[in-house]
């Protein structure tokens, strides 16, 4: 199974083609939208590993902006004692669900891709729903 290890929002997060993650807000893209990490820092397989320094140029890992949304509420509460004194705020944290699809190497070779998952459709027969009745 391959890997990538990327550089997004000052954070490193090593993903497989498939995953979904929860990464630092990107921008204001509308969803099912593509997005190209740029910034691999590694990538391999179980074999063979290819490590940047810093990054590897020429590398890429192509992911479906999921949705925006804001994180649940983290209150920040300060209190000075004895002085009457204090201070209640809540903080959201902004983030982009994000479905990585593909991953590149440096010379533009897949080297491994998301499964399109595909939904059963049920097929109905009229003949035999008349017959139930």
């Amino acid at each position: 199974m391959s890997f990538a290890v990327i550089q997004t929002g000052g954070k490193q997060y090593k993903v497989k083609s498939g995953e979904i993650l929860k990464i630092e807000r990107l921008s204001d893209s509308k969803t099912n939208t593509k997005i190209e990490f740029k910034e691999i820092l590694a990538y391999g397989d179980d074999k063979t590993i290819e490590i940047g320094s810093p990054i590897i140029t020429g590398a890429k890992v192509e992911a479906n902006l999921v949705k925006n949304g804001k994180n649940r509420t983290v209150l920040v509460f300060k209190k000075r004692r004895r002085h009457n004194s204090r201070k209640k705020n809540g903080h959201r944290q902004e983030y982009s669900m994000v479905k990585i699809e593909k991953i590149f190497s440096k010379d533009g070779k897949i080297l491994s891709e998301a499964k399109k998952k595909v939904t059963p459709t049920k097929k109905v027969d009229l003949a035999s729903k008349e017959e139930k009745k």
